[in-house]
């Protein structure tokens, strides 16, 4: 049973409210008062999510759900899907336009950075239906 879920709408290339979704989320943690490690890599995760869902996503949501065991972060968009998963999770690898390059992203880091930070991580994608990322976060006592 979840303690709170609370889901964020994004919008593709919407650099100006870009990460309020995982600010959001990363004061509801600390208002809980979760360990600040743990929120740290949540944050993390969150923003490399949702960024990803403003540049190459269509419009999408971020969704957490605290519980007393775990925290689970969802974020899924209806943008055009990724065409090869394995090879998008290759760190350095990346898809960022010149123009998202100028603005400093596309160092090819946001999928492995939410890998490595998350206790579980999945991805789902289809071609033309958009893509899912799940992270789990284990509470530690």
């Amino acid at each position: 049973m979840s303690v709170l879920k609370k889901c964020f709408h994004v919008k593709k290339r919407d650099f100006i409210s870009a990460g309020e979704a995982s600010i959001n989320i990363q004061n509801i943690l600390k208002s809980m008062q979760i360990d600040p490690k743990l929120i740290r890599r949540i944050a993390i995760c969150g923003y490399e999510g949702e960024m990803n869902v403003v540049m190459h996503g269509g419009d999408g949501m971020v969704c957490a759900e605290i519980n007393t065991d775990n925290i689970v972060l969802d974020i899924s968009d209806n943008g055009p899907g990724i065409e090869d998963i394995r090879l998008a999770m290759q760190k350095g690898y990346s898809t960022a336009t010149d123009e998202y390059r100028e603005m400093g992203f596309g160092a090819g880091m946001g999928l492995p950075n939410m890998e490595k930070n998350a206790d579980l991580f999945t991805i789902e994608s289809e071609k033309g239906k958009g893509t899912r990322v799940r992270m789990v976060f284990h509470m530690r006592r």
